[in-house]
């Protein structure tokens, strides 16, 4: 039996469009990120580097970039929250029949620009049980100590849990502990038919 919904964020709740942030450096000539610019973005993610150190090692590999192109650049992927998915997950809430824990690989920037443009940011937050955020917890999705951490923190086994997320590597690496996972393709799957799309778990 379910007794929790873990849910990823992005392409879940809000829209992405993930190829956007490199699009908008080619204008500004960069073509490539480098294996240390990608562990660096990783270690961002994960919290164990200020928001500060993140921006000015940009800078220091990419002399061309101003700090107003890297955040306007690196915050291109973030589209838009429809207001719907958020009034699902408050109906969700509100019937108080599972446990609700957002479990996202969301850094400093890109949670800052979502409290600034999503205006029912605070009362989405509201409607989770547990909100966890790889940059405040210091793991990020798919390393098996995020899945261990939100198992153990919230006395849950494996089976009584469904995790939703768009990235496979994500929902194989839940699936390999057994937990019940929903792969959602955002381009023709969405979140609020939940019910209908995993209607065997429930």
């Amino acid at each position: 039996m379910i007794k929790a919904i873990i849910f990823d964020f992005g392409d879940v709740f809000i829209n992405l469009d993930k190829p956007a942030t490199l699009r908008e450096m080619r204008k500004h000539r960069i073509e490539d990120l480098t294996e240390d610019i990608l562990e660096l973005n990783r270690e961002y993610e994960k919290g164990l580097i200020s928001s500060e150190k993140f921006i000015r090692t940009y800078q220091e590999e990419f002399k061309q970039l101003e700090q107003e192109i890297f955040v306007n650049s690196w915050n291109a992927i973030l589209i838009d929250f429809p207001q719907y998915r958020y009034q699902f997950l408050k109906k969700l809430s509100e019937e108080k029949d599972y446990k609700l824990i957002l479990l996202s690989n969301t850094n400093e920037i890109h949670i800052d620009w979502v409290k600034e443009n999503v205006p029912f940011y605070e009362d989405f937050k509201a409607c989770f049980d547990a909100f966890y955020l790889s940059h405040e917890i210091n793991f990020r999705k798919p390393d098996v100590e995020i899945y261990e951490f939100v198992l153990n923190k919230h006395e849950l086994q494996p089976e009584e849990c469904l995790f939703i997320d768009d990235t496979a590597e994500n929902t194989k690496a839940a699936a390999a502990l057994g937990i019940h996972t929903w792969n959602i393709e955002p381009t023709r799957e969405d979140v609020i038919d939940l019910f209908t799309a995993k209607k065997e778990l429930f």
